[in-house]
């Protein structure tokens, strides 16, 4: 309770006038009320910054659609990270549940990573889940990345869900991106010149409709694009272009709002040998023509889910077999960390689908199918202890002592890696051991 009283207390003038001068996130606004109350130089604050600047450096690789459950313990500070990369014209949103007794606040930040210094990633957007979903259209063809992160003292499962979605609506009326038939680069006129746009093929006269609200800048006819109409995009400095219309139904500085109709599906202009269908391009400002199939692609795949059992989420398991691969991604495609030998221990964070994402006993970070891993239940054997012995609180020379075990003490292994057993003692401690301590 002091925690709190000390956190959330009185509003500090200091940070008012930093809130004025300079915007800040949620999550910077909660490191500064740390701060405030000195916090950040508790153990507990210091690790839940660490953390989060650790989060920036160490991201999942994934592809989206991406969906996760996990679990954010109350005592242990944790923070989540995936990195992804989407084009130019397609929007990511991020949508975070929070399941618990007393959930938390948790802090969701999208960084755009820049390339020449992937060590300072760029924040592009955030909220967090008091809040609306997260939503951000790329700017760029970068790698992005999203941290989540909760508060301090307080736990919860969360389910994030990443997908990718066009930035503007399907400019053929009743139809999908089954329709696109021909795509941007495509050769045409035997080489000479190639396609600048996507070709979406419907009947003749199906309704062509506005894919953003906008205003009609031209409405031509050309060699080429026979029946034309020009809908400028003010908010993305750009031009939508339709091409080869039966009909135009619009007149030049008209405003129109998405799903209008500008005109009818035709074959007018170049396409006179071709059965009806839209030429749809699009112009960015300074930069001329640009691949329009990721602003309008709507991808049909949903995020599969999560089957693996959230029971064991912060909980140790271990390897059910030799030589087992842990993944960069949940995936059998994606790179492999590292080999992982049989009753190696895992630290089991989150699920996705039917892998495991594990945490190994020095912290890296890595999937691991279901099926390959086991819980720790039942004890791999029994020992009685040779010498007397500490139980350590981490796998790691340096770490804390729980407790000195005594000799002739039994106890009950759990895992095994190298250096250290996972360790439990017949009043239910749990720790750890080096090996050579059994006889």
């Amino acid at each position: 309770m002091v925690f709190w009283a000390m956190l959330f207390s009185g509003c500090n003038p200091e940070r008012t006038l930093r809130g004025i001068i300079k915007k800040e996130t949620p999550h910077q606004k909660y490191l500064s009320r740390l701060q405030d109350a000195k916090l950040d130089q508790t153990a507990l604050g210091q690790k839940w910054i660490a953390v989060s600047n650790s989060a920036l450096q160490t991201p999942v690789a994934i592809t989206l659609p991406f969906k996760e459950t996990g679990y954010f313990p109350a005592d242990k500070p944790l923070a989540a990270s995936y990195q992804f990369t989407l084009k130019r014209g397609q929007k990511v949103t991020v949508r975070v549940e929070m399941q618990g007794t007393e959930t938390p606040q948790v802090f969701v930040d999208l960084f755009e990573i820049n390339l020449n210094d992937p060590t300072k990633p760029k924040n592009v957007a955030s909220a967090d889940t008091t809040g609306a979903e997260l939503e951000y259209e790329i700017e760029e063809e970068l790698p992005h990345l999203i941290r989540l992160q909760p508060e301090l003292l307080r736990s919860g499962q969360y389910t994030i869900t990443l997908e990718a979605q066009p930035t503007l609506a399907f400019p053929v009326q009743g139809h999908t991106s089954k329709a696109i038939q021909s795509f941007w680069g495509a050769m045409r006129d035997g080489g000479v010149r190639n396609h600048e746009g996507i070709d979406i093929f419907a009947a003749r006269r199906t309704p062509v409709v506005a894919a953003v609200a906008g205003t009609v800048t031209r409405v031509n006819t050309t060699p080429i694009g026979g029946k034309v109409v020009w809908l400028s995009d003010r908010k993305r400095q750009q031009s939508l272009y339709y091409a080869h219309l039966d009909s135009q139904l619009v007149q030049a500085g008209q405003r129109v709002e998405i799903g209008d109709t500008l005109g009818l599906v035709g074959n007018t202009g170049n396409a006179k040998t071709t059965p009806p269908h839209l030429h749809f391009g699009i112009y960015r400002s300074g930069q001329g023509a640009v691949d329009p199939l990721p602003y309008v692609y709507q991808d049909s795949n949903k995020p599969g889910k999560v089957q693996v059992s959230t029971a064991h989420f912060n909980s140790w398991g271990r390897i059910g077999r030799s030589n087992v691969t842990l993944r960069q991604s949940p995936s059998t495609a994606a790179p492999a960390l590292l080999t992982l030998p049989l009753h190696a221990p895992v630290f089991l964070l989150a699920g996705v689908s039917n892998w495991y994402k594990v945490s190994l006993p020095l912290g890296q970070v890595g999937y691991v199918a279901e099926y390959l891993v086991e819980t720790i239940e039942k004890p791999l054997q029994t020992l009685r202890l040779a010498n007397e012995v500490p139980l350590l609180e981490a796998a790691d020379a340096q770490a804390a002592m729980k407790k000195v075990l005594a000799a002739g003490a039994k106890v009950q292994v759990l895992a095994r890696m190298q250096d250290f057993w996972l360790v439990q003692n017949l009043a239910g401690l749990t720790g750890w051991i080096y090996p050579q301590a059994s006889n």
